[in-house]
């Protein structure tokens, strides 16, 4: 039975809070101002207070209004893009990059059970999957490169992994899983909330300028004066003026959820693991289920911006779209709906890395985590803290830290060459539909 899909301006995974806490409103002092209430600004936030550090946080909306709770909720250790451009552009470097991508994921495992978070987390894995034997092959040879880099991975057949009948098998990230990403949000803003930050929701950064003793932040009501202000926005710093020119490329992403099915279902279409899965095209397909019995699944077009970055509903051709997707790649559940639907921008770097520096005497960021931020952004937002506290660099942050704020523009992340990806991925699949068996 075919329903209507409701586009949501959030997140299909959690409602808005209701209780925003108060506006910047007048002038304050502290140790250190972090910007933007993402999952890099919250952990941070605990950080630096852990560490004695007095702090105010400011977010235009509410903490988590951003990718923090609207992503597909896949915990993973991915880095790079796709692993074959980590091994072609990064070959040196992929050691020191991969160890970063696992310390991420099993940093923010511990940052759910130290805080209590109830978020659903279903550890176990994901899959960058298989849908043909020469996509097997491949990932054959990446799975290789990637535990001689010392990952956490391994090369799984389909049905002895528990992967639905499509899915010939893949590489396995064992590190990680699937969670509820609101519940997860939620939870460290409450963390952040209980602390001693000030947290000032409601509060849109106009300005952000350096003094002889420090810097100072401007909203429309008030300002903060900081010893260094961490700019922590991810997508949002391209509509910064104080943010390093192209510093990310933002895309708007499109996820959807069908409505419950019913028991068995997907166990007979061969899903009997917990495991998320995401396909290896060029702008990947993710799924994976949830406790309410339903599947999330998205990408396939990601769409670039028109004008100022804010609250949108997907576009319904989009919708179609990744529902057509999810019905191709699950042929026995073409009578499934899909319930709701809703999006986020993530910030796309021309590295394909998340990036950290210093952009200006006293002004750091760190952000950029090219859809990955789930594991990447609190670990980079704790590691920033420590940082700023004056402790010593970790190893991982200075795999990524930049010592110019300079960036190359980004050709990949534009409407024809996502359309040109989206192209190729629709003629793969039916090539795939016209292979024998």
């Amino acid at each position: 039975m075919t329903t209507a899909t409701e586009r949501l301006s959030f997140s299909g995974w959690i409602d808005p809070p209701a209780d925003p806490s108060p506006a910047l409103d007048g002038e304050r002092r502290c140790d250190v101002v972090v910007i933007g209430g993402g999952l890099t600004g919250m952990a941070a936030a605990l950080r630096l207070d852990e560490l004695g550090a007095d702090v105010v946080l400011l977010e235009s909306a509410f903490c988590g209004w951003g990718a923090s709770s609207r992503n597909a909720g896949h915990l993973t250790p991915t880095i790079g893009g796709d692993p074959q451009l980590l091994a072609t552009l990064f070959r040196r470097r992929a050691p020191e990059l991969v160890r970063l991508a696992d310390g991420a994921v099993h940093f923010t495992e511990g940052l759910i059970a130290d805080r209590g978070i109830d978020c659903e987390y279903e550890p176990g894995g994901n899959v960058s999957a298989a849908l043909t034997e020469g996509q097997m092959k491949r990932a054959e040879g990446i799975a290789a490169f990637l535990a001689g880099c010392g990952g956490e991975v391994e090369l799984v057949d389909g049905a002895e992994a528990g992967l639905p009948h499509r899915f010939r098998g893949g590489i396995l990230e064992r590190a990680g899983g699937v969670l509820n990403p609101g519940l997860f949000t939620r939870g460290l803003r409450d963390s952040v909330l209980a602390s001693g930050v000030t947290v000032h929701e409601q509060s849109a950064v106009e300005s952000v300028d350096g003094t002889g003793a420090g810097v100072v932040a401007r909203t429309g009501a008030g300002s903060v004066n900081a010893g260094r202000a961490l700019l922590a926005t991810n997508a949002y710093a391209r509509d910064l003026p104080y943010a390093p020119p192209r510093v990310v490329a933002p895309l708007w992403v499109t996820l959807a959820e069908t409505e419950p099915i019913g028991p068995g279902r997907l166990e007979d279409a061969g899903w009997t693991s917990t495991k998320g899965l995401y396909t290896q095209h060029v702008i990947l397909e993710s799924y994976r289920r949830t406790r309410r019995g339903t599947v999330v699944f998205g990408s396939r077009l990601p769409q670039t911006p028109r004008g100022v970055l804010g609250a949108r509903v997907p576009d319904p051709g989009v919708v179609g779209d990744v529902v057509r997707g999810f019905h191709e790649r699950f042929p026995s559940l073409r009578d499934v709906s899909a319930e709701r639907a809703w999006g986020g921008f993530i910030a796309m770097t021309p590295s394909w890395l998340p990036v950290a520096g210093e952009s200006g005497p006293g002004v750091f960021y760190a952000l950029g985590y090219n859809g990955h931020g789930l594991a990447q952004a609190p670990y980079v937002g704790t590691l920033m803290a420590d940082r700023l506290a004056g402790r010593e660099v970790h190893d991982d942050l200075a795999a990524i830290w930049r010592e110019v704020p300079r960036f190359a523009p980004a050709p990949l992340f534009t409407t024809p060459a996502l359309r040109l990806g989206w192209a190729i991925d629709r003629i793969s699949d039916r090539m795939m539909e016209r292979r024998p068996g």
